[in-house]
């Protein structure tokens, strides 16, 4: 079976810097798999995602490192790419751009040459299964932080991708707030690769973890293995969970890579 995420060997360093924000990763996400990125600020989370569906590298090599749903990421592929790999950034300001919330998930779908009463079905039904029915005509600025941030996956859903890939998808928001979220992404089908700070979501909902620390992958495997060693944990930058303080695993059931 062909993997949703695979990278080979991927390297990426910033222009005028002098250590690489990646440094050789690989690893494979499997289709439905559900995978956390945890890892101190400045790991790597971030750099790695955008290369997912190819906002960076600026400039490709002669060999693809990374395939999406079998398709390798290269100049020629980066439409189809960007179609199969949905990308909720962060911060919704940098997602959201429209005057109205109908427009901002249908900007997506109309690229792709969908339109007429086929675009408002799929408006509509993208904001029902993220709990915003009825938001079409609302002001994206007025809306809060949350609902923003449902927006903006309303509209990565509403181009239908293979791989949705998340960048901090709970930050900002208040306890009620993320468990609601939390809820919606559990209810998501297809494969969710999530970089996260937020070590209880990853032990919610994502059965394995890759750890990154200095661009390298030092660790992966079953999240709540890796996350209940403590000493893993300190010596890169991360805390063991409250929800873990109580577990007493029988084994590791991951893998180490040394540094």
């Amino acid at each position: 079976m062909r993997a949703a995420v695979e990278i080979k060997e991927l390297s990426y360093r910033f222009p005028g810097r002098p250590t690489p924000a990646l440094d050789r990763l690989s690893f494979r996400v499997e289709p439905g798999e559900c995978v956390a990125i945890l890892g101190p600020n400045g790991a790597g989370k971030s750099t790695l995602l955008l290369h997912l569906n190819g906002l960076l590298p600026e400039k490709f090599g002669d060999a693809p490192q990374l395939w999406i749903d079998g398709e390798p990421v290269t100049p020629a592929n980066l439409a189809q790419i960007r179609r199969k790999v949905g990308l909720l950034f962060q911060d919704p300001e940098d997602q959201l751009i429209s005057a109205t919330v109908f427009e901002d998930v249908a900007f997506g779908p109309c690229q792709l040459g969908i339109d007429g009463p086929s675009l408002e079905s799929l408006v509509k039904d993208c904001l029902e299964r993220v709990g915003l029915p009825g938001f079409e005509a609302r002001e994206p600025h007025r809306l809060s932080h949350g609902e923003k941030r449902r927006v903006c996956l309303a509209g990565v859903l509403a181009c239908e991708p293979a791989v949705l890939v998340l960048d901090e998808p709970t930050s900002d928001l208040d306890p009620r707030g993320r468990r609601e979220f939390k809820a919606l992404l559990q209810r998501l089908p297809g494969a969710k690769l999530m970089a996260t700070h937020d070590l209880e979501l990853a032990v919610d909902l994502c059965p394995r973890s890759l750890i990154l620390d200095g661009g390298k992958l030092v660790a992966q495997g079953d999240t709540l293995q890796l996350l209940a060693d403590e000493k893993l944990m300190l010596a890169h930058g991360l805390e063991r969970p409250h929800s873990l303080l109580h577990r007493h695993p029988h084994g590791p059931a991951y893998q180490l890579h040394r540094l």
